[in-house]
């Protein structure tokens, strides 16, 4: 029975689901997509729009009246409308696992009750509050926003006690919570699946290599032990099974200098650092959520091909309209999300970068290093 899809956000997320159901016409009809920019880059990819916010309550029941099946690309959506969206459809990831990762400190609590490791925790309420907590952590310590925070933004690193008053200034009485400091040695995240009959998949660990807190490489496979890779798709898919949502979710982990594998937050969602299977493997992640949202059979998740994926962001010294040279290379996969203008640090596209050649992980870097200056945006 073909379903129309609704996706709350219709950002570059959106467009590579959007594309993913355009190719799967026996199962899904049509699309339809929340976002509050006309002419998002999902409707440029043949979605149908609805212009709204995301926590639009009229805009988000609108979606669920059209749609048979709503999912969505971005976890700032109402967790509340969605639940009362799910008397009017099928809503996958549901709101109440919506609910409990889009608040960090929800989402810590959770992880640590069901006995999946993260590093120490608590609620942070005033700067006194701060004050007392922060001497059980020590310096640095890491004060987030509990909600509405990605790419790094979210968060303030506290290096010493001359710090805290700036730090809790800097969110402006959002809600917040304190963390213990990790160090790390590697980010590394495995994208999980799991279907609406229960059956989970991973594909393979990947490393993930960040710039002024924002995604620029994820190298797969991830250049790690069997030992940490066991551990990762573990914890992965322990995760997916006490969560109960069905979708495809990023989960990020921190790799610790003794090789003991955190959770440092989830997504409920296709990520970023799953870009790479667009070309790396036999079914994308964008694929593979939908076939776990429709209670599909989830697809093939084996590494096909070592690749790394390459993020292409706006330069600090530039706005407005832009352009991106040419660049021809057989192994090479451009995908430019469709963004009218370039912003500092803005996600505009991203490129895929293939082992045919039997290279290795290093014969990639050093491709990488080569060409990454000419997919730099400029003036159009």
């Amino acid at each position: 029975m073909r379903q129309i899809l609704g996706i709350i956000g219709g950002g570059q997320l959106g467009m590579m689901l959007t594309e993913a159901a355009k190719k799967m016409p026996e199962h899904i009809s049509d699309v339809i997509v929340l976002d509050p920019t006309p002419n998002c880059s999902a409707a440029q990819a043949g979605a149908k729009q609805i212009v709204g916010d995301f926590k639009d309550k009229d805009a988000i029941l609108e979606a669920a009246s059209k749609a048979d099946i709503i999912t969505y690309e971005i976890e700032s959506g109402d967790s509340s409308v969605l639940k009362i969206a799910e008397s009017k459809t099928t809503i996958n990831p549901s709101p109440e696992t919506l609910r409990i990762i889009q608040d960090k400190f929800l989402q810590k609590t959770f992880l640590k009750d069901n006995k999946i490791p993260v590093t120490d925790f608590v609620e942070i309420t005033s700067l006194d509050d701060l004050r007392k907590k922060i001497s059980n952590f020590g310096y640095p310590a890491l004060l987030k926003a509990r909600r509405d925070a990605y790419d790094g933004r979210g968060n303030f690193k506290i290096k010493s006690e001359a710090d805290l008053e700036q730090a809790l200034n800097y969110f402006s009485g959002k809600p917040l919570m304190l963390e213990r400091f990790v160090d790390f040695k590697m980010e590394v995240s495995v994208i999980a699946a799991r279907n609406t009959k229960g059956q989970i998949a991973t594909y393979p660990v990947v490393e993930n290599i960040h710039e002024n807190n924002i995604l620029k490489m994820t190298v797969a496979p991830a250049r790690v032990t069997k030992n940490v890779t066991s551990e990762a798709e573990k914890i992965a898919k322990e995760t997916m099974r006490v969560l109960h949502g069905a979708g495809v979710f990023g989960i990020e982990m921190f790799v610790t200098r003794q090789d003991q594998i955190l959770i440092n937050e989830i997504a409920p969602r296709v990520h970023n650092s799953g870009h790479h299977t667009l070309q790396s493997s036999k079914t994308s992640q964008f694929e593979q959520h939908l076939r776990a949202i429709l209670g599909l059979d989830l697809g093939d998740t084996a590494l096909i091909r070592p690749t790394i994926m390459y993020n292409i962001l706006g330069p600090d010294n530039f706005q407005g309209k832009y352009k991106i040279p040419e660049v021809k290379q057989d192994n090479l996969y451009l995908k430019m999300y469709g963004k009218e203008e370039s912003k500092p640090q803005r996600k505009l596209g991203h490129f895929n970068l293939v082992d045919r050649k039997n290279i290795g992980i290093d014969g990639l870097l050093e491709s990488i290093n080569l060409i990454k200056d000419k997919f730099r945006p400029i003036p159009a």
